[in-house]
């Protein structure tokens, strides 16, 4: 079957790669920045919703297109999620809390490029039905 694919991965596959590593920053940004609060393992808490829906949509083929549509949803909401990073810097000046600013850019950058991928994906299946 042609699938769309980004450096030999399906989306299925980068979607639970790119929640693995959503995790794994979150918990690691909250140990180095000693974070006493809930709000630095928001990455953390993407990351686990973005890995279960990749590794069902890898399991349950049949559920693929509403599995990778949720997903996407939530691609949308890290990148939203991310863009706080603006608000905080014209508020508080540019990386005044630098752990928290630094987990705003990444959700940002990485939301709006899995975004891109998730929409290059499905332009690529609605021309491949």
């Amino acid at each position: 079957m042609n699938e769309f694919r980004i450096f030999g991965q399906n989306l299925e596959k980068i979607s639970a790669f790119y929640g693995v590593f959503l995790i794994v920053w979150g918990i690691v940004i909250s140990l180095i920045g000693n974070s006493q609060s809930i709000t630095s393992l928001i990455p953390t808490f993407f990351g686990l919703l973005v890995l279960l829906l990749g590794v069902l949509s890898l399991l349950m083929p049949g559920r693929k297109k509403l599995l990778m549509h949720l997903v996407a949803i939530l691609g949308v909401l890290i990148f939203l999620g991310g863009l706080d990073f603006i608000r905080s810097t014209l508020s508080s000046g540019l990386f005044s809390n630098p752990w928290a600013d630094l987990s705003k850019l990444m959700m940002a950058l990485t939301g709006f490029i899995f975004c891109f991928l998730c929409i290059k994906s499905f332009i690529f299946a609605r021309k491949n039905l």
